[in-house]
């Protein structure tokens, strides 16, 4: 199955999230504040295109259950998980004027281009296989935490976010799917490891988007151009 051949060859970056800095202190409740804010501004940038991709595959895919499952996880972005950020955003004094001046960190950006490219260089099924370590990932580390919890109350949310039954469900339906794709006789075996690559990749990023925060990563200080977000619609 794609998620038994991915996850293998993707798992170094699992465990190096798992036991990330970020993740370690998140739960024991003494994460900076800064980097959990500056965490939630790239995080923003990140979901909108992220649900822009979503839309994008349902678009150019010819599986019906791809289309079905990419409409409704888009529709549940904007619904769910977005609607959560913007909860963090009210509770923590984060302004449109503050997401428009704060430059894209330089991984948020290769992530988003990274998943982008996937529709333009490859077929609508690699880059359905981009978008899974997020959710699959993101679903497997509330697991974990769950059973640890954190004393700080913002940050025990943002592990219920992803501890929860309706995502454990979410997860396991795009995991069928994907397998099913993958298994697919027109999916060809060039197509194949097209869609573990860019699994793999996609979970590279995913390891060093908590360094990114953490380090309140930046563009080079000499950098003419350094990406700004879009204002908020």
């Amino acid at each position: 199955m794609f998620t038994e051949i991915a996850l293998a060859q993707a798992r170094p970056y699992w465990e190096g999230s798992f036991t990330h800095p970020f993740i370690k202190e998140l739960v024991a409740g003494d994460l900076a504040s800064t980097a959990f804010r500056y965490y939630l501004l790239q995080d923003r940038y990140y979901l909108e295109h992220f649900s822009k991709i979503h839309l994008l595959i349902a678009q150019q895919s010819s599986d019906t259950q791809v289309k079905a499952l990419m409409y409704q996880s888009a529709n549940n972005l904007a619904d769910g998980e977005q609607m959560v950020r913007h909860d963090f955003f009210q509770e923590l004094q984060i302004k449109p004027a503050e997401i428009a001046q704060t430059p894209i960190a330089p991984t948020a950006y290769h992530y988003v281009s990274h998943m982008y490219r996937q529709l333009v260089e490859h077929t609508p099924n690699v880059a359905l296989a981009s978008l899974l370590p997020c959710a699959w990932l993101y679903q497997a580390i509330g697991q974990r935490l769950a059973t640890k919890g954190s004393p700080n109350q913002l940050y025990q949310r943002w592990i219920d976010t992803y501890a929860s039954d309706e995502m454990t469900e979410s997860v396991q339906t795009f995991k069928q799917i994907i397998n099913h794709v993958y298994a697919d006789p027109k999916t060809t075996p060039a197509e194949q490891q097209e869609m573990v690559d860019a699994f793999v990749i996609s979970s590279a990023m995913e390891y060093n988007f908590w360094g990114m925060a953490y380090e309140l990563e930046t563009w080079p200080s000499d950098a003419k151009i350094q990406p700004k977000s879009a204002k908020p619609q």
